[in-house]
């Protein structure tokens, strides 16, 4: 896949819309939730950008990736992360720092939200202080 250079704009970015626009479906619908529930929970000062070739959400820094491959989707919030919901994550495959789920199937939005929010309120202990 063409590595498409980083933005930081609030607004969804024209690098994360063409990446999303070049999956197949059922994984572009996937994504798209996945991307919207993120966003949800989000502050209004996080922007979208293109991080090692992925859609990614930064505030301050990245926080969470997220993309698509031949047989699945992925999450990479951090092996942080993916550690202390371990055990809500039972049903998934996992490695450090990522979660694979059906392509056809987002993950639960409210574990969903659950661990973007952990990640958030990380970020924002690690840069207050």
């Amino acid at each position: 896949m063409k590595r498409v250079s980083a933005t930081t704009t609030q607004s969804p970015t024209p690098g994360v819309d063409q990446y999303l626009a070049s999956i197949e479906e059922p994984a572009r619908s996937t994504l798209n939730k996945v991307r919207a529930i993120i966003r949800s929970v989000l502050p209004r000062e996080a922007s979208e950008t293109i991080s090692y070739g992925m859609p990614a959400f930064k505030y301050r820094k990245v926080l969470v990736w997220y993309a698509a491959f031949s047989d699945h989707c992925s999450l990479f919030p951090t092996a942080l992360i993916v550690e202390q919901f371990k055990n809500e994550l039972k049903d998934y495959r996992l490695s450090k720092g990522t979660i694979h789920f059906p392509v056809n199937k987002p993950l639960p939005a409210a574990l969903l939200k659950k661990m973007v929010k952990a990640r958030l309120a990380l970020v924002q202990r690690r840069t207050h202080g």
